[in-house]
């Protein structure tokens, strides 16, 4: 595992992520699918909202709760 701290996914942002936003685009990915986004605090609702407006949001989670395909059981890929 990496050193480096996550940072946010808004662009030219480098701040520490606090926040992972669980998306998936019903086009392209199966429901259970869940890519992801870091935000940081500044950030969160605007990304919040850019993926919501577009029904793609499924969850928003503090990083530290976070539980991803890895910890799941669910393939890396599925991210």
């Amino acid at each position: 595992m990496s050193e480096e701290k996550p940072i946010c996914s808004a662009k030219g942002c480098r701040v520490d992520a606090v926040w992972v936003l669980a998306w998936n685009n019903p086009k392209l990915h199966t429901p259970e699918r869940r890519k992801t986004w870091l935000a940081c605090e500044e950030h969160r609702e605007h990304l919040s909202q850019f993926l919501g407006v577009r029904g793609f949001l499924k969850d928003v989670v503090p990083l530290g709760d976070w539980v991803g395909p890895e910890e799941s059981g669910d393939s890396a890929a599925d991210r």
